[in-house]
């Protein structure tokens, strides 16, 4: 949060009047804070992992923490507003909202989707609120009307997320939070543990039923999220820090190097030195 201007509470939140202003990152970087950004105007491209998505008038755009961010470019005219936001602020501040799970899981397959307009004025008026509560600096309650703006943000975004969603099929409540739980131990703990046992057995439920389940929600089996995971880590170690691929062996909790270049040339194609010089 430190690294943009704007109006914020500490590390709580800050509010950006100008997308445009903001530093671009020359490097893959790892989200440490959730980001929202309304373009109004112009165009915007950037990568979320390994996919490139494309941003234009009309759209939000999420980006959730853990997620890696890389190749940002705007075009000369792109104008818009953004939200940083730390997970403490947006777990603290979301917890009275039931099934607010589909959040999370629109955003790891939409980070971009278009806004009717009414939705996108109503984003706007309501950061405009924000500012000017933030900007009042000697307020006692600044921090908890922020929280409440905030939260009717929440509330109509995700009102246009099961807007789409319906009209698709969609999982059970159960089976979109034993998801959502799933996917938050993954982020913890890919480094070091794969067994999608043992994630099972931190849930409280059998393997078959988390595979079942994590299959239902989002198309995609356990293993298949856990390896995703690795592999993008593995991605972003090869390309964005000068760490042995030995130091990286250890890093990520492999059994020999032979067996990380084996697994990453099966997830990539490339071997770990290939993919670093490509």
């Amino acid at each position: 949060m430190r690294m943009c201007e704007g109006h914020g509470i500490t590390d709580q939140i800050l509010l950006i009047d100008e997308i445009a202003n903001m530093p671009l990152p020359h490097e893959p970087r790892r989200m440490q804070c959730i980001f929202l950004a309304l373009c109004h105007r112009g165009t915007a491209r950037y990568f979320v992992d390994s996919t490139e998505y494309t941003v234009e008038a009309g759209d939000l755009l999420i980006i959730n923490v853990g997620r890696v961010i890389h190749h940002c470019s705007m075009s000369h005219d792109c104008r818009g507003i953004g939200m940083v936001i730390s997970y403490a602020f947006f777990k603290e501040t979301i917890k009275s909202i039931h099934e607010v799970s589909s959040l999370f899981l629109f955003a790891c397959d939409h980070p971009v989707f278009r806004l009717p307009p009414s939705k996108a004025d109503f984003i706007r008026d309501t950061f405009m609120h924000m500012r000017h509560k933030i900007m009042e600096q000697t307020h006692h309650f600044r921090l908890n009307i922020s929280q409440s703006l905030f939260l009717n943000m929440v509330y109509d975004i995700s009102d246009e997320i099961y807007r789409v969603q319906s009209q698709h099929t969609r999982c059970s409540t159960r089976a979109e939070e034993i998801f959502a739980r799933f996917l938050t131990l993954v982020e913890r703990n890919f480094r070091e543990e794969r067994r999608v046992a043992w994630y099972s057995a931190q849930l409280g439920i059998s393997p078959k039923y988390l595979s079942e389940t994590v299959k239902g929600a989002s198309k995609r089996t356990p293993n298949e999220w856990i390896d995703y995971y690795v592999t993008k880590e593995l991605q972003l170690l090869l390309k964005s820090t000068q760490k042995s691929i030995k130091d990286i062996t250890e890093e990520m909790h492999f059994s020999n190097q032979s067996f990380l270049g084996k697994y990453f040339k099966m997830h990539t194609g490339l071997s770990p030195s290939e993919y670093r010089k490509s």
